[in-house]
C-alpha cells in the first residue's frame, strides 16, 4: 500500500491533518463555501499562481470546483491563472504545465467559466542565458542569487500590477502551506499578524495584505494542510475539472523520487513523494538536481535529458574564480580582504558555455521522443541578444555567436551580419591578437578603442567619444590582476589618509604643526 506523503523530519513542524476535526468531505465543502463567499463578496479579479506542482494544483482545483457551482450571473469577476515559465524549467514538467494550460483554456471557454490561463516568461534581457552567457554573470549562488527576481518574480509582479492598474485591486490565491518547512511556517505566521491588522480582516479573515504589491491581498486556502492532506484531496478528486489526471501528477513525484517509491508513512523520517521538488534544471542553489536524476534513473524514456544534467553539473561555483574577470562588470576593481572580487566570466569561458549549450540542444533534439515537441533550450532571440551584448556592451567585435552557431548546427545563423559598416573584421583582429602576443589586457584595450571609434564613426555629432575612450583605457591599463590589486590597495590607503585630514586646513599651518 502506497502512502502519498509524510512530513519530513527537521524540515517542517509536526502537524495533524486539517481534516481531523470535521472530516475530509466537510472540510473541503467548507473551503468551497469560503471560496464562493470571497468571490461574490469582493468585486476584484483573482490571480491564481499555478506551477503544475501538487500545492498549486490543489488550490486551483478547489477554486475551479467552487466557482463552477455558482450561477452564471454570479461568475462575472475574471480569475487569471498565471504560470511563470523561466525558460529553464525541467522540460518534462514545463510540457505538463503547457498542456494543462491549454486544457484549462479550452474547457473554460466551452463552459463559460471566468478562468483565463496565462503563461508568463521573462523579458529577453532578463533570461537566464542572456545574463549567464551574454553578460557573464557567474552561475547563481547564495550571495549572488540574481536569477529568482528576473526569471520568476518580475514577470508575475508585472502581470499582477497590470491587473491592479486596470481593476483597482486583486486577490492572489496561492498554494503556500505551513507544513512545507519551518521557514515557511514562520513566514506565514508573520502574514497572519499583518492579516489581523488590516481592514480587509474586518471584512474577511482569510485575506492578508500583500506587502510587495499594494492593493493586492493573499488568500492561502490550504495553509494548514499537510503533504498527506494535499495528496488525499488530489487523489480522491483525481479527475481535474479541466481534464487532467492527478494520478499522472503523482507519477511525476514518484518518478522524481529515488527508487520510485512512495512508502507508507509510519515515522516522521519516512521519505515522501510530496517532498520532491521541480524547478529550473540549471539551478546551482542546490548541490544536485535530485528530481531530474531520479527521473532519468526511473524511466529509460527520459534518458534524453541526461545531457542537460551533465551541463548543469559542469557549473562549479566553488572553483570558478579563475574563469572570471578580476574586474567587476562595470570595469572597476573591488577588493575584499585585499583580494580582488572576481566579476563576470571571461570571454573564452562564455564562448565555451555557449558552444556546449548549443551542443546539448542539438543532442537533446536528436534524442528526445516524438511525444516531446520541438525543444529550444536557448531561443534565437536570446542568441541575438547575447550577440548584441558581446558586440556592443563588451566591445567583443569579433562577432563569435554566428560562428559558434554554424559550427554546431551546420547551418547559417538566421540573422545577417551584425555591423555591415564595420571597418575592422575578425581577420584584422586576429592579426592584432598575434601582435599582442598573449597579452590579453593589451588586446582588449586596443580592441575596445577600435570598437568605440566604430560606434561613433557614423554619428553626426561625436560628443562623448573622448569620455568613452578614457573609460576604456581606465578599464584595461593594468598589467595583470596583481597590478590591479596593488593599485586599488594604494588608492584605498590614500583615500583613508584624505579622510583623516582636517577639512579646510592651510598648508602653512599643517607644516608648522608638524615642525613643532
Amino acid at each position: 500500500m502506497l502512502s502519498t506523503g509524510a512530513i519530513m523530519k527537521d524540515k517542517a513542524p509536526q502537524r495533524i491533518s486539517a481534516f481531523d476535526d470535521f472530516g475530509f468531505k466537510a472540510a473541503v465543502c467548507s473551503l468551497h463555501e469560503n471560496v464562493r463567499d470571497l468571490y461574490t463578496s469582493f468585486n476584484a479579479p483573482w490571480v491564481i499562481g499555478y506551477s503544475g506542482g501538487k500545492d498549486s494544483s490543489a488550490v486551483l482545483q478547489l477554486v475551479w470546483t467552487a466557482i463552477s457551482t455558482l450561477p452564471e450571473a454570479d461568475r462575472r469577476v475574471p480569475i487569471y491563472i498565471i504560470s511563470t515559465d523561466t525558460l529553464v524549467e525541467n522540460p518534462v514538467v514545463a510540457l505538463w504545465v503547457m498542456e494543462s494550460l491549454d486544457k484549462m483554456e479550452k474547457v473554460a471557454r466551452v463552459s463559460g467559466l471566468p478562468f483565463f490561463p496565462h503563461r508568463l516568461t521573462p523579458e529577453v534581457e532578463d533570461s537566464f542565458w542572456v545574463n549567464l552567457i551574454g553578460k557573464g554573470y557567474p552561475a547563481p549562488r547564495p550571495k549572488f542569487r540574481w536569477c529568482t527576481s528576473r526569471l520568476k518574480i518580475n514577470p508575475s509582479n508585472k502581470f499582477i500590477s497590470e491587473v491592479i492598474e486596470k481593476s483597482g485591486e486583486a486577490i492572489l490565491a496561492l498554494g503556500m502551506r505551513k507544513a512545507e518547512s519551518s521557514m515557511r511556517a514562520r513566514s506565514m505566521e508573520k502574514y497572519e499578524g499583518a492579516r489581523e491588522k488590516s481592514q480587509k480582516y474586518v471584512e474577511n479573515e482569510y485575506l492578508t495584505p500583500n506587502a510587495g504589491t499594494p492593493n493586492s491581498y493573499v488568500y492561502t486556502p490550504i495553509e494548514n494542510w499537510t503533504n498527506d492532506d494535499v495528496w488525499q484531496y488530489l487523489l480522491e478528486n483525481n479527475k481535474t475539472p479541466w481534464g487532467s489526471d492527478n494520478n499522472e501528477l503523482l507519477d511525476f513525484y514518484k518518478g522524481a523520487t529515488k527508487d520510485r517509491e512512495c512508502p507508507m508513512a509510519i515515522t516522521t523520517d519516512t521519505p515522501s513523494c510530496g517532498d520532491s521538488r521541480f524547478g529550473c534544471w540549471v539551478c546551482t542553489m542546490v548541490s544536485q538536481d535530485k528530481s531530474m536524476q531520479a527521473m532519468i534513473q526511473n524511466d529509460e524514456e527520459k534518458e534524453w535529458m541526461l545531457p542537460l544534467l551533465k551541463y548543469r553539473d559542469s557549473f562549479d561555483i566553488k572553483e570558478d574564480r579563475e574563469r572570471r574577470d578580476f574586474r567587476r562588470i562595470n570595469g572597476r576593481v573591488q577588493l575584499y580582504n585585499d583580494r580582488a572580487i572576481h566579476g563576470p566570466y571571461w570571454q573564452e569561458e562564455r564562448k565555451d558555455l555557449l558552444r556546449r549549450l548549443l551542443q546539448v540542444q542539438k543532442e537533446v533534439q536528436e534524442k528526445k521522443p516524438d511525444s516531446v515537441p520541438d525543444l529550444e533550450i536557448i531561443t534565437i532571440d536570446e542568441l541575438n541578444e547575447i550577440r548584441r551584448i558581446w558586440n556592443r556592451e563588451k566591445d567583443e567585435i569579433e562577432d563569435y555567436v554566428p560562428e559558434i552557431y554554424e559550427n554546431v548546427f551546420g547551418r547559417p545563423f538566421p540573422y545577417p551580419q551584425f555591423d555591415e559598416s564595420a571597418i575592422i573584421g575578425r581577420d584584422e583582429l586576429k592579426i592584432l591578437e598575434e601582435v599582442c602576443d598573449g597579452d590579453t589586457l593589451h588586446y582588449q584595450l586596443v580592441r575596445g578603442l577600435i570598437s568605440q571609434e566604430q560606434k561613433f564613426r557614423l554619428m553626426v555629432r561625436r560628443s562623448g567619444l573622448f569620455d568613452v575612450l578614457e573609460q576604456t583605457i581606465a578599464k584595461h591599463y593594468y598589467e595583470d590582476e596583481k597590478d590591479a590589486t596593488d593599485r586599488e590597495k594604494y588608492f584605498q590607503e590614500k583615500k583613508k589618509e584624505m579622510e583623516k585630514r582636517p577639512e579646510q586646513i592651510r598648508l602653512e599651518d599643517y607644516i608648522k604643526r608638524v615642525n613643532n
